[in-house]
């Protein structure tokens, strides 16, 4: 299976100090992004107890073609993984006739140092933390079905729908085959922490984004309407941007920007799997792009999630066990970055609304990044209160900033998140049809519905996608 010899491929060069896994993985050009980056961090993880098992097995003495890299990630699969997946290939005859050494011998090593679970063998910084207790949220792609239809082909598969959920213990408690409809959003469905849909047939088929929930939050708060033109600032992997599309319903315009080539193009391979037809991808730095040119006229909704320390990110856990909070000098270059990009967005003259994002911990790219481009552009723009309910808000660290959200495994089960919802203060007088999209700044469902019906009734065409 192609997999294990790309991702022996990747933890070679991590361990050679090539680049992270992250950046090569996505310069494999592996499709299955997240079942590569999975697979590579696991197997690292686990690697002192892999090297272990081998050694003790005598599998590289036996056979000598098989380089150390793939024997690691072929035994992790094999003992601690989902179960080797190498259909009849060499691999899986490889495997077959060492299979009964190599569980004898991670058995003859769980008595020996006294413990009963896989994970009790990692030394204490590796363990897995809060992210084991984070469910496994699953967007439903409503470009191309619905959460009614997702619902009824999962309880076909033997899964027990438990309904909406309506606290988070109801998430907490998940278990086995069960799950829920998240109490936020009504497209997204949860699933016990481990569960896998990797391999799903709804997932390889674009209908389902496994997709975390506090990453969801960003695009829901924006809320363009269909027929918006709309730029995604940082845009790839493209988790966000696709579901930008989903809530345009293809209708109406995404300018989305990134500079890396190659996660541009694994974003293009996402978008088409997700149905995206409304997506212009520009391989460009967002600071370069003109408020002036005449393309962004329209555009009324950005959506800012720049680069960032990752502090919050579950895989962080993975990827740099035992890894600390970043340093001074690197939280400075990346606020800097982020309050440039920050206040660079606000420069569009339509602008009414934007929801600035990171996966960050840290009050110097969340709140102090907010705080200074709203001292940049004074009277221009305010916080808009979200989700008054959301247990979890901004550091008080300057008025309104409570108008902000913040998320993390402890209080929202989620991985940690930082959000700030921007809108205009005053609709500009050079926007012609400013007035007649003011209603949609307020994060109230019914009238939006209304306001879009009368528009749609005076203007029956909508702005094709292209």
């Amino acid at each position: 299976m192609a997999v294990y010899g790309v991702a022996a491929a990747v933890l070679a060069s991590v361990e050679s100090r090539q680049g992270s896994i992250r950046g090569l993985v996505y310069a494999s050009g592996f499709q299955n992004v997240k079942q590569l980056y999975a697979l590579v961090c696991e197997t690292r993880r686990y690697s002192a107890v892999l090297d272990a098992v081998i050694a003790n097995a005598g599998l590289l003495q036996a056979e000598k073609k098989l380089r150390p890299h793939l024997a690691k990630v072929l035994v992790y699969d094999l003992l601690l993984g989902g179960g080797f997946r190498g259909g009849r290939g060499r691999w899986k005859r490889l495997l077959h006739r060492h299979e009964a050494r190599l569980k004898a011998e991670l058995a003859r090593l769980k008595v020996h140092r006294g413990v009963s679970r896989n994970e009790d063998l990692l030394e204490v910084g590796c363990r897995p933390g809060p992210a084991v207790q984070v469910p496994r949220f699953v967007r439903v792609n409503t470009l191309k079905t619905c959460s009614d239809d997702a619902i009824d082909y999962f309880k076909r598969q033997g899964f027990s729908y438990q309904g909406q959920a309506s606290s988070l213990e109801d998430l907490r408690a998940l278990k086995g085959k069960c799950f829920l409809l998240d109490l936020l959003l009504p497209e997204l469905l949860v699933f016990p922490a481990q569960t896998d849909l990797h391999e799903h047939p709804l997932y390889q088929a674009g209908h389902l984004i496994l997709q975390d929930k506090a990453s969801c939050l960003p695009a829901m708060l924006l809320a363009p309407p269909p027929g918006s033109h709309v730029i995604d600032a940082c845009a790839a992997p493209g988790n966000k941007t696709s579901h930008l599309a989903a809530l345009l319903k293809n209708q109406g315009k995404i300018f989305a920007f990134d500079l890396d080539a190659k996660r541009l193009a694994s974003m293009a391979t996402l978008l088409a799997r997700a149905g995206v037809s409304c997506c212009e991808l520009a391989k460009e730095d967002f600071l370069a792009v003109s408020p002036s040119d005449q393309r962004y006229r329209q555009v009324q909704y950005i959506l800012l999630d720049p680069s960032c320390s990752g502090s919050g990110m579950l895989t962080r856990q993975l990827e740099e066990p035992g890894a600390g909070a970043p340093s001074k000098e690197r939280l400075h270059a990346l606020a800097g970055f982020q309050q440039r990009a920050l206040c660079h967005a606000l420069t569009f003259p339509s602008l009414q609304r934007l929801v600035y994002s990171t996966c960050s911990l840290c009050q110097e790219e969340n709140e102090d990044v907010v705080r200074d481009a709203l001292q940049q552009s004074p009277g221009a723009f305010r916080l808009a209160p979200v989700l008054p309910s959301w247990p979890h808000r901004g550091l008080c660290t300057f008025p309104g900033a409570e108008h902000c959200l913040r998320a993390s495994p402890e209080t929202t089960l989620t991985g940690g998140f930082f959000i700030a919802v921007l809108e205009r203060v005053e609709v500009p007088g050079s926007v012609s049809q400013a007035e007649a999209s003011a209603p949609e700044l307020v994060p109230s469902s019914a009238p939006k519905r209304k306001k879009r019906r009368r528009k749609a009734a005076a203007a029956p065409s909508t702005l094709p996608c292209t």
